[in-house]
Formats: C-alpha cells, structure tokens, sequence
C-alpha cells in the first residue's frame, strides 16, 4: 500500500519535464524521490489515478453542478426576505447606537448628521409549510419556498463593493485567488470535454441607474492552472470571440494550423515547462471543439413555447437574467459543471421605490423558472443553485426619507441568501436577526462557513481541498476557522 501523495506533489508530477527532471542534479536524491511517483500516475492511498485527473471528490457527493445566481450591489435583505414588522413604528426615528454599537460605515453616510430609519414600503405573507416571510415584490419565488433553503444569518467582513464581491467569489477580499468555479474545475473536472467547465453569463438589468464594475478577476484561475478559468459568454455577435473561423478558413485549414501550433508549443513546454503553455495547448482545443458545441447550445429554437412561458416573456431577448436563465438549464443538461450568472445593478443608494421592483420582476419569475425546469427534467436533485449578493442593505435610510422612497447603504452584518437543489434542505429558514435587520441573533454564517457547506455538497473537504502556491497550501475557505453548516445539508 503506498502512503498518500502530498497535492504539491501532485502538481509537480503534472508539470515537470524529462529534460527539467534531468537538469536538478544540485538536489538529485530529492527530485529522484519525486520521480519515483512517475509523470503518469499518483497514488492516493492505495488507488493509482492519472496526474491530470480531477483531485475529487472527497467523499459521496450530493451535487455534481453548480448554477449561481449572484445579485451584484447588494439586495435589500429588508425588502425582501427579513421581515421587520416593528420598524414601521420607528419610522424616521435614529437608529440607536445600542443597535450600531460604533459599526464603521461607508463614506457615503458616514458623514450624515443622523441614521433615519426606513422600514420597508413592501407587504409581506408567511408561505409554505416552512412558513418563509417573502415580500409582494418576488409573487414567483414565494411558490417554491418549501424547495429552497433560506440562509438569513449571512455576514461578511468587507463593507465596499470590489473588497466584498471578490470575498464571495474567491474567498479572498484580495483579488488574484481563484475564484468558486475555478475551484470546482480543478477538483471535479469536465463532464464535457466539448464545452468549458466553467461558464460566466453577465446579464443585462432592464434598470441601469448604477451599474458595478464585474470584470475578470472575479472568475480567474488565480494560482490555478489557466485552463480552470471561467470562459466568458457574451449575449450579442458571437458567444465567444474568436471562436469561429476567420472569413474565407475552412475547418480544414483551422485544424491544420492548431495542430502546427500545438507541435511548436509542445516543443517551447519541453524546453521551459511553463504551466500557461498546457493551458494554451488545451483552451486551442477546447476552442475548436467548440466551434460545433456553441451553436448548438445557444440555438433556442429548439425550446418549445413552453419554456418561455415558464420563464417568462424575457427568456426570448439575448442578454436578458431569464435569457440566461434558460442557458444554463441548457449547459447543465450538457454537462457544463459551474455557471456563474451575474445580475446587476443592486446596488440602492437611492430610489428603492423605483429600481427594486425591477430588479425583482428581472430575476423572480425566471428563478422560478429555473427550479421548475431543472426539476422536471430530473437535474435539480444533482444540480445546487445559489441566490445572492455580496452583503446586505442598512434599515437606516441614506440621503432624503419618505412614506414612499428611500435609499439603502451597505451592511456587512447580515444579509439573506438562499439555495435550492443539489442536496441543500428543501424548506428551512435558518438564522435570526434582530428587530432592525441590523445584527444577528442566531445561527450567524460567514462567507467561509458557506463554502465550506457548499464544498461539502460537492463532495469536498473544504481544508483537504488545497493547492500549493508560493509556498503555502491555498484553500477557498480561507486560513481561519470555517465550518460545514449540518442544518443547511438535507
């Protein structure tokens, strides 16, 4: 039985060269003892596997694709999901520092001379058997609440945009580090070797008063090889650019020319052994075999009506959070294991009044949608969705306060966020907040914690699931203490 192989190992094996291998005689004992491992296989215990397969999983997992829906500014948890009766007899009284407790706020109220409160303008019910308070503005997802999972104990540790989203998405309020779909890529691998593992949709609000900067760096591979990076799909012109061929260059000329291509980059990662060199040998590839995995993808016309009528009427323009929606149904049924869609233009410091209910009427039907969709065609059990921003909102009101209209200004302290599928606990509220939608009371969970618990759907323990990077082993889930979440698990 060999003993089990450290992940640096691992990525060693994956990268080194003969000639490399050769070239280390200054630590010849040491780099024979790594070439004992032998550049095709690893053993994980007593299992041998191929160094470029997928790490995981772990342990059985419950979900094998991830959509995630996230909502970039910021929802007003208040108006939404967090109920709070009570501030309708605080109407524009201070907030009191009992309550705030010296909480740092942003530059954008912290130079207001008083903190009004602002209870929300929106009517609430209870539904389902879980009894979920929703608001008027989401009449959709208050039919499925007995099949999500409410998380109302959301805290963060980052107070501005960049900082925050970043946090959510990579683990880290530093950009570089790979980001949630970069991860899954790497320890789960393709279940279609025709489409990327990882897909980004960028959707277009139908309101654009205050639109963030998602760029990038929110869906890199970081210290990740380059291949587990997200591909970015566009909603006009071609899906992906440059992956069709140039006017007047058959398909004959294409594979032609990649295959000289890959013959000279086979020879300069021979000579060098740079990571980036494998990862262009394979996204050429993964580009070519595109060329007829794409439109077959993004050609709607094969959806009967009945989808867009369950999706709604925006499910037919481009572009469109329903749009997108419905594409990611469709990736998941061709094996695409992480979709990343971006919703924006949550961000309310004003005028709530007249941009939320759109925001609301641009995401809610077609969430509805989505569950119902992957639901009947059998995917939801495998597939976990995620709903959410990157904080929450402040029950005081930024700028000018009325009966009517109001704005909001970030809240690190606690924010809702909800999951449906993939074996999160169909019809549970979990945490508390307090009366102001200010603090938490019960059950708080950090960023860390939830993906930890996301990890542990996927089959993946959150502080095995490391890759070696300047020296340390890097991990989603951060250096300080996280914690799957049982009561968020079915």
């Amino acid at each position: 039985m060999n003993p089990p192989i450290h992940p640096l190992f691992e990525d060693y094996v994956r990268y080194e060269t003969r000639r490399q291998f050769f070239r280390r005689g200054a630590s010849f004992m040491g780099a024979a003892a790594l070439g004992l491992l032998a550049p095709q296989f690893v053993f994980a215990g007593d299992k041998k596997r191929s160094a470029l397969s997928p790490i995981g999983p772990h342990f059985p997992a419950k979900a094998k694709q991830v959509i995630y829906l996230h909502m970039v500014g910021g929802p007003p948890q208040m108006d939404l999901y967090d109920y709070k009766p009570v501030m309708q007899s605080y109407y524009d009284k201070d907030l009191p520092e009992t309550v705030r407790m010296g909480q740092r706020l942003t530059t954008m109220t912290s130079g207001q001379a008083r903190f009004p409160i602002a209870p929300s303008k929106y009517k609430f019910q209870q539904h389902g058997k879980s009894g979920m308070w929703v608001s008027e503005l989401l009449p959709w997802t208050a039919k499925m609440v007995d099949e999500m999972c409410f998380i109302r104990s959301m805290h963060t540790d980052a107070i501005n945009h960049e900082p925050a989203i970043c946090y959510m998405q990579t683990g880290n309020q530093i950009t570089g580090r790979p980001s949630f779909g970069s991860w899954v890529s790497y320890g789960l691998g393709s279940m279609n070797n025709n489409l990327p593992t990882f897909v980004v949709l960028v959707a277009q609000p139908s309101n654009t008063e205050q639109i963030q900067a998602i760029s990038g760096r929110l869906w890199s591979a970081g210290c990740l090889p380059g291949e587990h990076a997200g591909v970015s799909f566009r909603s006009s012109g071609d899906p992906i650019l440059f992956v069709n061929n140039p006017p007047g260059v058959s398909s004959d000329v294409r594979r032609k020319t990649l295959d000289g291509l890959r013959q000279l980059n086979e020879l300069n990662y021979k000579l060098v052994g740079d990571p980036e060199t494998h990862t262009r040998i394979q996204q050429y590839e993964m580009a070519f075999r595109m060329q007829s995995s794409v439109p077959e993808l993004t050609n709607f016309k094969t959806e009967p009506e009945s989808t867009f009528t369950l999706y709604g009427d925006d499910a037919k323009k481009p572009g469109t959070f329903a749009n997108s929606a419905v594409l990611a149904r469709r990736m998941v049924e061709r094996g695409v294991r992480f979709v990343q869609i971006y919703h924006n233009n949550w961000d309310t410091h004003a005028n709530v009044a007249g941009r939320l209910p759109m925001q609301c009427k641009d995401v809610d039907q077609a969430c509805y949608g989505l569950i119902q969709d992957l639901k009947q065609r059998g995917l939801l059990e495998s597939t976990l969705v995620i709903w959410g921003g990157e904080f929450g909102r402040t029950i005081y009101s930024q700028g000018g306060l009325s009966k009517d209209n109001y704005g909001r200004d970030h809240h690190p302290r606690c924010f809702t966020m909800w999951m449906a599928g993939g074996g999160s606990r169909p019809g549970t509220v979990f945490g508390e907040t307090d009366d102001f939608s200010y603090n938490i009371l019960k059950d708080p969970v950090s960023v860390h914690d939830f993906h930890a618990t996301v990890l542990k759907l996927l089959g993946m323990d959150h502080e095995r699931f490391t890759f070696r990077s300047q020296g340390l082993d890097v991990r989603l889930s951060g250096v300080e203490p996280a914690r799957v979440v049982p009561e968020l698990i079915a």
